[in-house]
């Protein structure tokens, strides 16, 4: 069924678990996920980013809308770091039911400013709305942006920027970065940071850059206050490497039905496990 980011996270946040927020972007990748989220019987977030907004099309959107509709199990469509106001804007009137504005890069008070400004766009639609506070790390150039240097969110900073802006759920920087971690570069989640927020704002939080992270530390985490996590970059190169793998072994394979099969099954793997590492899996029956 098709849902809202904030009927899928409020859930989450009064039990204790994480929904999964997969990046697709195309519509193999889509339907896949859409099809293990169903055998898993766990709700799930379908993110797309502005970048891939870009590839994929308005027209996109209107198939995801259909499959989403028809799922046995909550989806929500939501907007992955809308960098504008506008963005959003037009992010609504495609149809997606959730949406984010990330302007972590800018100083507090604009982040407040350009947040607040969305948020009452949002609200006045019934849609719900996820800021982000802090700067998560960037390990490459690829789609999502991010510092040099991680800025890490404080509990003090959160609850006022809760309070001033009015948003839903808040991602905030506790170590983590975007895309694929380097030989040699070992993530480490501030936990007990995570606490200290949670105590002081008690909405859903997020958590950017979840993919290629301890395994024990994200359990946790999805166990103690952080209620949607983000995952790109697993999913996307387990798919794409068995796409050459697929393609290296029978070069003249053209058909999508020849080749595609066991790159979603490669994902698939993927998916699953973060599911059931986020504790997501059965949940569901939390919604019906």
């Amino acid at each position: 069924m098709l849902t809202t980011g904030d009927r899928i996270l409020s859930v989450a946040n009064q039990t204790g678990f994480a929904v999964p927020a997969f990046n697709i972007s195309d519509y193999a990748m889509f339907k896949g996920i859409a099809t293990i989220c169903e055998e898993l019987d766990a709700p799930w977030i379908v993110a797309i980013h502005p970048d891939e907004y870009s590839h994929v099309g308005p027209d996109f959107m209107r198939a995801v809308l259909a499959r989403a509709n028809r799922s046995s199990v909550p989806m929500a469509v939501h907007l992955d770091h809308g960098g504008t106001y506008q963005q959003v804007l037009t992010s609504i009137q495609n149809g997606f039911t959730s949406v984010m504005i990330d302007a972590s890069l800018k100083p507090f008070d604009e982040n407040v400013a350009i947040t607040k400004e969305v948020v009452a766009a949002a609200h006045a639609v019934g849609l719900s709305v996820e800021g982000e506070l802090g700067t998560i790390g960037a390990n490459d150039s690829y789609g999502e942006s991010g510092a040099t240097e991680i800025i890490y969110t404080t509990a003090a900073d959160a609850k006022r920027f809760v309070e001033q802006t009015g948003v839903d759920s808040l991602a905030i920087a506790i170590g983590t970065f975007h895309g694929l971690y380097p030989a040699g570069m070992t993530p480490h989640l501030e936990l007990e940071l995570l606490m200290e927020i949670k105590d002081a704002v008690r909405l859903p939080l997020v958590l950017h850059g979840g993919s290629n992270n301890p395994d024990d530390e994200i359990s946790v985490a999805a166990r103690t206050g952080i209620n949607k996590i983000n995952i790109s970059s697993d999913i996307k190169m387990a798919y794409y490497t068995k796409m050459r793998e697929v393609l290296a072994s029978h070069p003249n394979l053209r058909e999508p039905n020849a080749i595609q099969p066991e790159c979603v099954k490669a994902m698939n793997e993927v998916a699953a496990q973060k599911i059931r590492l986020f504790g997501a899996d059965g949940k569901g029956a939390l919604y019906r």
